[in-house]
């Protein structure tokens, strides 16, 4: 059997909710050995961007392209955290053009959605950048250990300590435990995890804690929605129609253009190589499993191509694609919460020494970024006097 690496406080999870949780915690918490554990190849779990090995020169914010805060005037500890980000120049409000795509006319129209209530912000860099300045804060990175494509697959807790075991067998000890992602305690780990029992059902049987026991009532309901992602890197020739200079440009979709083109929404992203390169996301059930049963991939990809002319065929200020354009497709395997949120009441149990934050806990951004860092920032305030 491995020897266990020991900690006083492992994180599992690598998105915003954790590094927004691991800066706050550890700049009063100096002393403490903290580990993050996450399944990617770096921070920013859905927030991610795709720095291609294969096409120098790209990145791709090919999750969150931005966030938006829609409820910061009403809750100082949120508003206060922004505004920390600004001042730091990790992220500056997005001005971009928004638009909605209009199926009568295919016109665009500025319009709020889902992704754009509130106020918008930008990274000044890239969003997986914006999650690694956020741990980075106050010069803490080096008090960090981060274990990245590490998948957790088994969890107990004994003598008031954790026991991680992960896929590739490596085993973690911890006196406390976070877990910004809720895959360990949701019955999706089933399949994905190929285990016979959600993980933390495992390590705390039913009836030996209330708290943990709702939790996973509610995180029964909870759903996710799928999604697929297509990065195009255009070739050089590529150009907007006219002149636009700002770093991204957003097109939605209405739901019935939605269902017929089956594209959720699509982020031009200008690029330092002069290139603009194009995110397409989908959360079409038909588009994902025609893409899993698809014998040549390379069609496949035509006929997003095809879609996407069709879609701007009479729009004033985006070309068509040749079909020469490279792209690469992307299966999410974190999905967006969606149906009922988590109380925030729930976050953290004393007996189990174990908390949760992201953005499937309750409040305005159920769902979205917003929730992951104010849920953070919540459970930082919940436990920074218990963990001893």
């Amino acid at each position: 059997m491995k020897s266990a690496v020991t900690y006083d406080l492992l994180i599992i999870g690598g998105g915003i909710s954790a590094c927004v949780f691991a800066s706050k915690y550890l700049k009063n918490n100096i002393t403490k050995k903290v580990g993050l554990i996450e399944i990617g190849r770096g921070l920013g779990g859905r927030s991610s961007t795709r720095i291609s090995k294969k096409f120098e020169g790209w990145k791709l914010n090919h999750g969150s392209p931005n966030f938006n805060i829609s409820n910061s005037k009403n809750n100082l500890l949120l508003k206060r955290y922004i505004d920390e980000l600004l001042e730091n120049k990790y992220i500056k409000i997005d001005d971009s053009e928004i638009f909605l795509l209009n199926e009568d006319s295919n016109l665009e129209t500025k319009k709020k959605s889902e992704f754009s209530c509130g106020v918008n912000y930008l990274s000044l860099d890239s969003m997986s950048e914006l999650s690694k300045k956020i741990i980075e804060s106050n010069n803490l990175k080096e008090e960090i250990d981060f274990f990245f494509e590490t998948l957790i697959v088994d969890m107990k807790f004994n003598d008031k300590e954790w026991l991680l075991t992960s896929k590739n067998g490596k085993k973690f000890k911890s006196k406390y435990l976070i877990c910004s992602t809720n895959l360990l305690l949701h019955k999706r780990s089933l399949e994905l995890l190929n285990v016979n029992q959600i993980p933390l059902r495992k390590a705390i049987p039913i009836h030996n804690d209330k708290k943990i026991d709702l939790l996973l009532n509610f995180l029964e309901e909870q759903t996710f929605i799928p999604r697929l992602t297509f990065l195009i890197y255009t070739n050089e020739n590529y150009s907007y129609k006219d002149y636009y200079s700002k770093k991204q440009r957003y097109f939605y979709l209405k739901n019935n253009l939605e269902k017929k083109y089956r594209f959720e929404r699509i982020i031009f992203q200008s690029q330092d190589n002069n290139k603009l390169g194009i995110v397409v996301h989908s959360k079409n059930i038909e588009l994902i499993n025609s893409y899993i049963s698809a014998k040549d991939e390379e069609v496949f990809k035509q006929e997003i191509i095809t879609s996407f002319n069709k879609l701007f065929e009479e729009n004033s200020v985006i070309n068509k694609l040749n079909f020469d354009e490279e792209i690469s497709i992307m299966k999410w395997r974190a999905s967006q919460p969606s149906g009922i949120a988590i109380p925030l009441s729930l976050q953290f149990s004393r007996k189990y020494r174990i908390g949760f934050c992201g953005d499937w806990f309750e409040g305005d951004g159920f769902g979205r970024i917003e929730g992951s860092i104010l849920s953070a920032l919540i459970l930082e305030k919940k436990i920074k006097d218990l963990i001893k």
